[in-house]
């Protein structure tokens, strides 16, 4: 969806189970048009958050498969302008965890893949629209040892930063990358991301390709589960010529760790996804669990408790009410929103993603996926008309 201000909003097709171009095309004609037969009007032109897996999009950059979704972009008045590289094979129904970072950005796969979705990008964005693509926090911690790892990481990301620069130049597109941190992620937090960008080998216009081609992709739900304030967050980002290229629009869980929400929580553990846990003690000490259950194996201490609060990365519904026990997140993704609308240039592009549909407790899971993402829909407009933006 289209704004004033050139802002787009889209929801992130990664919430739909597609591995194939094949699959990923049914999802979008089905669902997605479901979707905005309910939110949007045929008449305006209806963004697309697209995620599409390394399998995909060697199916899509064939001619006659890109010219075939080109042409059906335009008989229903959608376009794309943005793409979720962060997962790069099956993202639903196996075991992800730690293996969403694989292959890291140590590796020419990622950079191969990620150069891909560019250059599909590039001959989807309709003329005036920038185009992002997320992708992840360069690797997962855990699997960096050694400084020479965090200079291979670099220097993929500086070639694809070239190569994006010579897309931008040759089709006349504003195109960036957003690296998205996350806990746990080899990028956490503001800090780090600074630390990185400032340690790049990069020089003379190597440098200002840089700045111009790769940022940040702010995810709400991972920095409120590091304990960042959005607004000290996204002016040190700007501050340092750190690009925003987008923004997740997220929720997490936060929670008091009293025995009673101990108990609550073991309903959101899942053999899918990685469940991160950070949690803030009275004194503001921060402690870090990789995954959800091995927080919950941690020793409970009920005094303790009552100054206390976890933070857990699990997805939930924009518009879910906290009761007794559960609290969210979302208000670090309403200050987000609202930094941005007092620094309108400092980010154009929206995207919502709860792609745990499928492993939501069933007090949060809505009773289709079209219905949870309309919902999720209403709670965007609401809450950028509310900050005086207008759809166009």
């Amino acid at each position: 969806m289209k704004f004033d201000g050139n802002i787009h909003l889209a929801y992130s097709t990664n919430i739909h189970r597609g591995n194939t171009w094949g699959e990923t095309f049914a999802s979008l004609r089905e669902d997605t048009m479901r979707v905005r037969e309910q939110v949007c009007s045929t008449a305006r032109p209806f963004g697309i958050g697209l995620r599409l897996s390394h399998e995909a999009s060697l199916e899509l950059i064939q001619p006659d498969r890109l010219a075939e979704f080109r042409r059906w972009l335009e008989a229903n008045n959608c376009y794309v302008f943005t793409i979720n590289g962060f997962p790069y094979g099956n993202f639903h129904g196996t075991r992800v965890k730690e293996q969403v970072y694989v292959p890291d950005w140590q590796t020419p796969a990622r950079l191969d893949y990620t150069k891909r979705l560019f250059d599909l990008l590039v001959q989807l964005l309709p003329q005036g629209v920038e185009g992002s693509v997320s992708t992840s926090p360069g690797s997962f911690k855990p699997f960096i040892t050694e400084v020479s790892q965090v200079h291979a990481m670099q220097t993929n990301l500086l070639k694809c930063a070239r190569h994006i620069e010579l897309l931008s130049e040759q089709h006349n597109r504003d195109l960036h990358l957003g690296l998205e941190p996350e806990p746990y992620g080899y990028l956490e937090t503001t800090e780090e991301v600074i630390d990185f960008f400032a340690q790049f080998p990069a020089t003379g216009s190597d440098r200002e390709i840089l700045q111009r081609r790769i940022g940040v992709n702010y995810d709400t739900c991972h920095m409120a589960i590091q304990f960042e304030h959005a607004a000290e967050s996204l002016a040190k980002l700007v501050q340092h010529h750190i690009r925003i290229s987008k923004v997740h629009l997220r929720s997490a869980l936060s929670v008091v760790p009293t025995e009673t929400a101990r108990q609550a929580l073991r309903a959101f553990i899942d053999p899918v996804y990685l469940h991160q846990v950070v949690g803030r003690d009275a004194s503001g000490v921060l402690t870090r669990w990789q995954d959800l259950d091995t927080a919950l194996e941690a020793p409970a201490d009920a005094a303790a408790a009552q100054g206390s609060e976890w933070r857990v990365h699990f997805h939930v519904p924009l518009y879910a009410q906290p009761d007794a026990v559960l609290a969210t997140t979302v208000g670090h993704l309403q200050d987000t929103l609202d930094f941005v609308a007092q620094h309108p240039t400092a980010c154009s592009h929206f995207e919502f993603e709860t792609y745990t549909w499928e492993v939501l407790p069933p007090q949060l899971r809505a009773d289709s996926v079209v219905e949870q993402l309309v919902a999720e829909y209403k709670w965007c407009l609401d809450a950028l008309a509310a900050r005086g933006h207008t759809r166009m």
